[in-house]
């Protein structure tokens, strides 16, 4: 049975359907994961994977992570540009975003725009004191973190408990 590839720009959480949601900021070399709790109020980070263009295992463990958890929406981080159009690195989520969908379907895709999220999430570490490389071990994550909650404070209110 094939499933229908699906990547919404901005696109709304599945309503009916509770559970976790997946935060996603891909990077040149690393992709930040970060995690929704099952009411898709809350984004924490998760994992740090390093790209990987040859082999896929950022696809693999991604996919794993999706079928483990019971994710029912996937948000990867577009970033646009300040004036809102889309440069290469926007070409490069969008690519991202495809490929991901291909492998998770039916779980949908969305992309969300992320403008500045890894310089708020550097923000973040660094008044928390989290500097050097153990900033940059976990900045992506952190960028994660705030795509998905974005995402997640974006939707209306009525998609908080689907199931009152």
């Amino acid at each position: 049975m094939t499933h229908a590839v699906v990547v919404q720009i901005d696109g709304k959480a599945s309503p009916q359907i509770p559970g976790a949601a997946l935060g996603i900021d891909v990077g040149d070399v690393r992709v930040g994961v970060a995690v929704s709790d099952p009411h898709r109020i809350l984004a924490t980070p998760l994992v740090t994977l390093k790209r990987d263009r040859a082999a896929g295992s950022d696809f693999i463990k991604i996919v794993q992570i999706v079928a483990e958890r019971g994710i029912v929406d996937i948000v990867v981080g577009l970033p646009r540009l300040l004036s809102g159009g889309h440069g290469q690195a926007a070409i490069g989520a969008q690519q991202y975003a495809t490929r991901l969908a291909r492998r998770v379907a039916p779980v949908p895709v969305h992309l969300h725009d992320e403008r500045m999220t890894t310089v708020i999430a550097g923000r973040m570490l660094s008044e928390r004191g989290v500097r050097g490389r153990r900033q940059r071990a976990v900045v992506d994550q952190a960028a994660a973190v705030v795509i998905l909650q974005s995402w997640l404070d974006a939707r209306p209110a009525n998609t908080a408990h689907p199931e009152d």
